[in-house]
């Protein structure tokens, strides 16, 4: 074993522990008083309340919800992304429709939309998906025409010579090169979509995570609402770990992904 690989390691096993530190200070300052347990409760009550929400179904119920919210809201946005991306990315008159309104649609904070969107669809589920939608639809759209539109020439003028018609170009040159761009945009708006939904789920809510931190914040349950917290963080975590599983299989071309 190398001198680097041995400093790499000890490295990495140090990085714990400043958190590990950080949660000792918290637990000893709840139980001593010094930190009250309505400013923030003990990591110890903490892991107490998550292992006996799951245990009574609580907490399995609301995340079923915010899941589906967040899946619907990925999927329409995704979707609606992708297929501008794609009228711009190939078309020049696509460009000239498409471009100029989703730079003024990222130019327009998503939270801001939520007064106006509570206005058109009311509080129920309808404005909790069409935000994280809306959400979503940017980074997805950005990054796919960026790799569409900085696709090497060279491999084109290869295709055009060995006869590839304009349709078959772009289903075997322009989409595998753009699909790099595409992952990094679909990481994007994961992360972005938890973030959002944190907002959404302020917005009436009967059910789900942010119905269990609006109920704790009226109790004063700050041990629920670091549960909740730690689930949406979890939420994000999850969906970067599912677009890097799909980046080594659908990469599997690209060497710095097979060294990995």
């Amino acid at each position: 074993m190398s001198v680097l690989t041995k400093l790499n390691r000890s490295l990495g096993g140090a990085r714990w522990l400043s958190p590990l530190l950080l949660l000792l200070a918290l637990e000893i300052g709840s139980r001593t008083g010094i930190i009250p347990e309505r400013t923030l409760a003990a990591p110890s009550k903490v892991l107490a309340t998550l292992f006996g929400m799951i245990v009574s179904g609580e907490l399995v119920d609301n995340l079923w919800v915010s899941f589906v919210r967040i899946v619907i809201g990925l999927t329409i946005g995704i979707s609606v992304g992708v297929v501008l991306a794609l009228v711009a990315g190939l078309s020049r008159k696509g460009e000239v429709a498409v471009d100029p309104i989703m730079q003024i649609k990222r130019t327009i904070p998503t939270l801001a939309l939520t007064p106006l969107f509570i206005v058109w669809f009311g509080i129920g589920e309808t404005p909790k998906i069409a935000l994280i939608a809306f959400a979503s639809i940017f980074p997805v759209y950005l990054n796919l025409y960026s790799g569409i539109r900085s696709t090497d020439l060279r491999l084109l003028e290869g295709a055009r010579s060995l006869g590839l018609s304009r349709p078959a170009q772009i289903w075997h040159v322009i989409l595998p090169g753009a699909l790099p761009s595409l992952l990094v945009g679909l990481r994007y708006s994961l992360s972005i979509s938890v973030l959002v939904l944190v907002v959404a789920e302020q917005i009436n809510a009967s059910a789900g995570l942010g119905y269990l931190i609006n109920n704790a914040r009226d109790f004063m349950r700050t041990d629920i609402i670091l549960v909740c917290l730690m689930i949406y963080a979890a939420l994000g975590l999850s969906a970067d770990g599912l677009v890097r599983a799909i980046e080594r299989r659908a990469l599997v071309w690209r060497p710095e992904i097979v060294s990995h």
